[in-house]
């Protein structure tokens, strides 16, 4: 079993919430999106996890909740910030995130089509208190019609600001027609302007690609562009670099500690980069000065570059863990919610829409889904098991 057990705590509404019930063990499903799927030669059959779970819940209970409009949790969050993943397809294979023959291809009547995308933000946005929406993947630029759900949702909700995460492949062709879209911003995955080092780590040689997508972004009104660089061994050496390159670019810089979500199984507490080992090598190349979050469900902590302006931001996800303040809901790219980046309890909205569920049904569902939202995601635990997806099957 897994759970956030150190978490434990009297919910503010009376009683005491602890880690959810054991998840019933995986099945094997053929030729389908299970968890998992027959593969081999020979006669030999060997099953490749496919990063999606195979139990799914159904409609959740209400027991206790109060009768409020907004994704309330049992520990008093509130999530406003709303991640929609829009395809598991990547043009890289990052080793932190998907295996090297990337991940098994969702049949595209199983994934949420434009319009039900627009329909789940416009929900959001009107019935349940969603502030931001945030598309992800996979990496959404692989979706031909990313243009048409960013304008749609602009449409629906205009003065809700739209953010995209990605990892900037192709950008440079797409940034003016995302922008005139209604794409208010964009955060980008870079983890090292080394091209050698960036080969390795994604599996592909398509640096200048990065690069040039990131100034298209900029050019095109996006701003302001972050980007992200998940803190590896490799290239931790190279982090004063990709620093001033942003610096000289005016990009805001943004650290993150590695979480155990990648698909080879690899990561390890012992092994991953700390955020105090980032800032004893940063600080020997700036001179950093500690200025917090400015926002207290801010995932990034922020560090002063000199005398100013510029800052860094060190998302410190394991070592300074920031679960309590989580304002986040997740749905995948196969229509399934998520209270959590770490919790496979699932609840199936696509289903739901193509049931014919009506909004006041469907915003019931979200809501019961994020009351049983966990207190936090538990890697500190002794019997912490990641969850079934990877971070490329669940959205960034």
């Amino acid at each position: 079993m897994r759970g956030p057990a150190p978490c434990r705590a009297d919910g503010p509404f009376g009683g005491s919430y602890g880690p959810p019930e054991p998840r019933p063990e995986p099945v094997l499903s053929v030729g389908t999106a299970g968890r998992s799927q027959p593969t081999g030669h020979n006669g030999e059959v060997t099953l490749v996890d496919i990063g999606i779970p195979a139990v799914r819940s159904g409609r959740p209970a209400l027991d206790g909740r109060p009768d409020t409009p907004v994704l309330l949790d049992r520990f008093g969050r509130i999530a406003r910030d709303l991640r929609v993943s829009i395809t598991e397809k990547c043009s890289l294979r990052c080793t932190y995130c998907m295996p090297e023959e990337g991940l098994p291809e969702i049949p595209r009547h199983e994934l949420l089509t434009a319009d039900e995308i627009v329909r789940l933000v416009t929900l959001a946005v009107r019935d349940l208190g969603v502030r931001e929406v945030r598309f992800t993947g996979g990496e959404p630029l692989m979706r031909r019609d990313l243009e048409q759900i960013i304008a749609g949702c602009h449409a629906a909700v205009p003065d809700i600001p739209l953010a995209m995460t990605t990892n900037a492949v192709g950008l440079r062709h797409r940034a003016r027609a995302l922008a005139a879209a209604g794409l208010s911003r964009v955060n980008i995955s870079l983890d090292t302007v080394d091209r050698a080092g960036f080969a390795r780590l994604t599996r592909r040689d398509r640096l200048e690609s990065v690069l040039a997508g990131i100034r298209a972004a900029r050019d095109a009104g996006l701003a302001p562009v972050k980007v992200n660089a998940v803190l590896m061994r490799e290239t931790l050496s190279g982090a004063p670099d990709l620093l001033q390159w942003c610096l000289d670019e005016g990009c805001e810089l943004r650290f993150i500690e590695e979480m155990p979500l990648d698909a080879d199984h690899e990561w390890a507490r012992a092994n991953m980069v700390t955020a105090a080992e980032l800032l004893e090598v940063l600080g020997a190349r700036f001179t950093l000065s500690p200025i917090g979050r400015s926002d207290p469900a801010a995932p990034a902590e922020k560090w002063r570059i000199g005398a100013g302006p510029a800052s860094v931001g060190i998302i410190a996800s394991v070592t300074r863990k920031f679960c309590e303040t989580c304002d986040r809901t997740r749905l995948t790219a196969d229509g399934m919610l998520r209270s959590c980046l770490f919790s496979d309890q699932e609840y199936d909205l696509r289903q739901a829409l193509r049931s014919g569920a009506d909004d006041a049904e469907i915003a019931t569902i979200w809501r019961g889904a994020m009351w049983h939202k966990w207190a936090g995601h538990g890697i500190d635990a002794a019997d912490f098991v990641p969850p079934e997806r990877t971070m490329g099957a669940i959205g960034g």
